[in-house]
């Protein structure tokens, strides 16, 4: 595969992202994917899937998962409510993500990956080491499946994650790196993160944002690709400078506009295109 093949993230059955039929029409080769409801991830969904997948030639390099109960409504609530983090969910969402990990295999994918959650900060406290344990048996299981387990970028600095994945001890434990977030929740820039977990990077995101007013207390703005604060073009230069040859992901999520999430992301497809071609 050449270097940096444009992909979306899409979803099988319902929910975020573009939907095959309409990747289909963008052209694109790879794809990250929402895993599907726990009733379509046995080996008979599996297998349409694949017949879907093989007609509609493309390669899918990630299965995202995701739970019930989460929430993206503030700041606040996505501490609350995301992820392997709230210990009143941890055990059912661990074996949530133990189901999705053997449904990316009956579908020959060897990346799963989710948003782990906001990680407390003291690392001396039993809810981090918590935390800790638990990714490191998620970790464990994927790799009995051959996989690698990626989380996305969002809520910590750049620094707290690298330290968090040096205490897990897990050698197929990775990052998807999204630009877009670290925007939207006020982090920290984008590119400086870049630059000090590249060597951890292993998938990405193509996302745009704009800096909320207050940044960390309020949500930043999400908008179209090249039309936000990341600077796609230096984006990408970055990538290419820590050695990051894969997927191109874009993300944009408009359920609630089906035609203007397709002309956006069709948008971000030739934004990508573009720049991939200048900088050859």
């Amino acid at each position: 595969m050449d270097r940096w093949p444009i992909g979306v993230f899409t979803s099988i059955d319902a929910g975020l992202g573009l939907h095959l039929p309409q990747v289909r029409e963008l052209g694109v080769r790879t794809v990250q994917i929402h895993a599907p409801h726990r009733g379509q991830r046995d080996n008979e969904h599996a297998e349409k899937i694949l017949t879907m997948l093989d007609q509609a030639n493309l390669t899918v390099t990630a299965v995202f998962g995701g739970f019930k109960g989460e929430s993206y409504a503030d700041i606040p609530t996505v501490g609350r409510t995301i992820g392997l983090v709230p210990a009143e969910t941890r055990e059912e969402r661990l074996a949530e993500m133990f189901d999705i990990s053997s449904f990316a295999r009956r579908i020959n994918c060897n990346v799963v990956a989710l948003h782990l959650g906001r990680v407390p900060h003291d690392h001396n406290t039993s809810e981090y080491q918590d935390v800790v344990d638990a990714t490191r048996q998620l970790c464990e299981y994927c790799a009995k499946n051959d996989q690698n387990l990626h989380l996305e970028t969002g809520q910590e600095p750049a620094v707290a994650l690298r330290q968090f994945i040096a205490d897990v001890k897990s050698s197929n434990l990775f990052i998807n790196f999204d630009p877009a977030n670290l925007i939207l929740y006020g982090v920290e820039e984008p590119l400086d993160a870049l630059k000090q977990i590249g060597h951890l990077v292993r998938s990405v995101h193509c996302k745009d944002a704009r800096w909320a007013k207050n940044p960390g207390q309020e949500w930043g703005e999400e908008v179209p690709l090249g039309e936000g604060e990341v600077d796609m073009e230096n984006y990408l230069r970055t990538l290419d400078e820590i050695g990051y040859q894969g997927p191109l992901t874009i993300e944009r999520e408009i359920p609630q506009d089906p035609d203007r999430q397709q002309r956006e992301i069709s948008g971000a497809v030739q934004l990508l295109e573009n720049l991939k071609s200048s900088l050859r």
